[in-house]
């Protein structure tokens, strides 16, 4: 009989009755082994960190992004409501604050390099920071991202002057323009 609670053994198994041969800890050490840099990634140096937006839609264009960048496994990730809009936005000031503090802690425990925004159109946030108008067509979509991104990296290099930013206007498809 083993001394463990019902919920212990739900969870991880009954230790001490699985026996473990050579190649089964092979294995599990290779595993170990294989991991490391994000066994590790509470602290160490990574790439980025990548602002994005909440949009369901977005997800796949920005992994893609990143897998294509060659950042996956290399950079941290912030999702709010319009990316760099729900940073700057003062429709959403009481936001801002949680960005900045996960910034400095990312650049404290990360050590990352490079900042990258990336807003995106069709954007709902947009909208109801800027109204409806703000994005009435594709140039003032254009202008309304330009401008946020501006300011973003305007912000950024005030608080945080050493970091690099890069600030990207994507399509729904993926496809993304530099702004700012």
């Amino acid at each position: 009989m083993h001394a463990h609670s019902g919920y212990a053994r739900a969870c991880c198994g009954d230790f001490g009755a699985a026996r473990v041969g050579r190649r089964g800890l092979l294995l599990g050490m290779s595993a170990i082994l294989a991991l490391p840099r994000f066994a590790l990634a509470a602290s160490g140096e990574y790439e980025a960190m990548i602002l994005g937006c909440i949009d369901p839609r977005m997800q796949t264009p920005v992994r893609r992004f990143a897998l294509d960048r060659g950042l996956i496994g290399d950079y941290s990730q912030f999702t709010i409501a319009g990316a760099a809009i729900g940073v700057v936005a003062s429709k959403f000031a009481d936001w801002h604050k949680a960005f900045w503090d996960n910034l400095a802690i990312t650049l404290e425990l990360h050590e990352i390099k490079t900042l990258i925004a990336i807003d995106h159109r069709d954007c709902g946030a947009a909208k109801v920071a800027y109204g409806d108008d703000c994005c009435s067509t594709p140039e003032k979509e254009n202008a309304t991202h330009k401008a946020a991104l501006a300011e973003f990296r305007k912000q950024v290099a005030d608080r945080q002057p050493k970091i690099k930013v890069e600030t990207l206007l994507m399509a729904l498809d993926g496809t993304y323009i530099p702004l700012g």
